[in-house]
């Protein structure tokens, strides 16, 4: 699983999905806002500035060069071609323009000059975008060998070229050399910069983020709260690069169980984006989001609602009624109506009835919202859009799809629970939910989704369908049986369990 990506954003200028995956790790990484997102795609507005993010990694060329000749000018002028082409999203081009300024860099100013590693690094993080992994870490090491040799193995430059490497490694899930590469980086630059410089706490944010994905967590926690609190000493404390920190902080809180520290860090969070952006902020709901899910956590179930709702009355308004990220909370909003039912069983039946409607009414708005984006109009699909914001969405629109038919087997087992009511399995709406399951797989356009992406999502989607009704009268129907099959030899083509029936 990658970091925060989030399962959560809009970002670059492309139509290859694989490098949404990378691209969407470097954003998590960086120090820009992710509050403006949860658990959906971003709003077509911010990937402009999402892909000045991602360029600012590649590094600008500097002024001032003592070496004046041929070579280091057409250097300059091939670099800023090939940012250029790459904001573009002509990816070709920029690979010839980054190949070409490299071959100039060594032509004007020598094969070992910090100029060359600088150009190694350009196209060495091209590749890593790309996801052509191969490619960029020979690039990456040649480039650090050289900034050694040029200013000896403890200069600040060597320790930046060392965590852009441990980035290279981070996203190929490399823990352990990403981890090393990480910890000479912090070393030098607490030498070099002090431990109180806030690019030392970047630093110690991105080896927080590796020891988190190898279940050190209580070490990653640590490193989380000692990164946050040498912003807030510098005067950075409601930055945006502390706000992602503190998010990430409180994800970490709630993997340890310490649930009342997660809930007034987020309390803190969304108070910050309130005195900063106002409620009508989608970076505001996003944090009132996350909130509200730590307030179930911790059965306050009333106040998490409330919160919910008032986030989806301003993402209406920002956004659209059928926007993606209204679907998202009409999902959390689905699954609060199903924790209502359980709650209320044992009291009042009515009351439980009352969640059942609204919650099968809240899963198929969603649903509906979601179908719509994947399967868009003819009018739809006219309107200009960019490729890989497109591709992302889709991403986002079948995972949200995803957790809605999950949410329909619960409905109808909690349905039956209600014997008093509804004795009757909803057997149209557990058999529309399983195919839409099955059509997920046989998509073409959703079927990769499905396969990689969204796998351990997709596979517990159809536990939960399966197992909750194995056992209705309606199991023994010819027809039904068929589709239970062809849905127990997809799960047995992705490698999960086919033997629940």
């Amino acid at each position: 699983e990658l970091p925060k990506a989030s399962q959560e954003n809009s970002y670059l200028i492309s139509c290859d999905p694989n490098l949404a995956l990378v691209t969407a790790f470097f954003l998590s990484l960086s120090d820009g806002s992710v509050l403006a997102q949860d658990d959906s795609v971003a709003p077509a507005a911010t990937m402009s500035k999402q892909a000045d993010a991602i360029v600012a990694g590649l590094r600008r060329i500097e002024d001032g060069s003592v070496i004046s000749n041929e070579h280091t000018i057409k250097w300059r002028i091939f670099t800023d071609k090939a940012r250029a082409f790459f904001i573009k999203g002509k990816l070709d081009e920029a690979e010839r323009f980054f190949k070409a300024a490299l071959h100039q860099a060594k032509e004007g100013f020598g094969l070992r000059d910090p100029h060359a590693a600088s150009a190694l690094k350009n196209l060495a993080e091209f590749y890593v975008l790309r996801k052509e992994f191969e490619k960029a870490e020979p690039l990456f090491l040649e480039a650090i060998e050289i900034l050694e040799q040029s200013f000896g193995p403890d200069d600040i430059r060597v320790g930046r070229a060392l965590r852009n490497l441990g980035q290279h490694y981070h996203i190929q899930n490399r823990f352990d050399q990403a981890q090393t590469c990480y910890e000479r980086a912090l070393k030098i630059q607490g030498s070099v910069v002090g431990p109180g410089h806030p690019d030392y706490a970047n630093t110690m944010y991105l080896l927080a983020r590796v020891l988190s994905q190898q279940r050190k967590r209580k070490d990653a926690e640590a490193l989380l709260r000692e990164s946050i609190r040498i912003l807030e000493e510098a005067g950075l404390g409601e930055s945006p690069a502390c706000l992602q920190r503190m998010m990430f902080h409180s994800m970490e809180l709630m993997n340890l169980k310490q649930l009342d520290e997660a809930e007034n860090l987020r309390r803190k969070i969304l108070h910050i984006m309130e005195l900063s952006k106002g409620w009508d902020s989608l970076g505001t709901t996003a944090a009132a989001v996350q909130l509200s899910v730590t307030l179930v956590a911790l059965g306050k179930l009333r106040e998490s609602e409330e919160l919910l709702q008032r986030c989806l009355a301003v993402r209406k308004k920002i956004l659209s009624e059928d926007h993606i990220q209204v679907a998202s909370i009409l999902v959390h909003l689905a699954r609060l109506s199903l924790l209502r039912i359980i709650s209320d069983i044992k009291v009042n039946n009515d009351l439980c009835r009352s969640h059942l409607v609204r919650g099968k009414r809240l899963v198929n708005d969603a649903i509906r919202i979601a179908e719509k984006i994947l399967n868009p109009s003819r009018e739809d699909q006219k309107k200009p859009k960019n490729a890989f914001g497109i591709e992302l969405e889709r991403i986002a629109a079948t995972g949200i799809l995803l957790e809605a038919l999950e949410i329909v087997g619960h409905l109808d087992s909690g349905r039956m629970a209600i014997q008093a009511w509804a004795p009757a399995f909803d057997y149209e709406h557990f058999e529309q939910a399983l195919r839409r399951w099955v059509s997920l797989y046989n998509e073409p356009r959703t079927r990769n989704i499905v396969s990689n992406a969204l796998r351990p999502l997709y596979m517990k989607c159809w536990r939960t369908l399966v197992g909750a009704t194995r056992h209705a009268p309606f199991m023994d129907a010819p027809h039904l049986q068929d589709l239970l099959a062809e849905s127990q030899q997809i799960m047995k083509e992705l490698g999960g369990e086919n033997n629940m029936m």
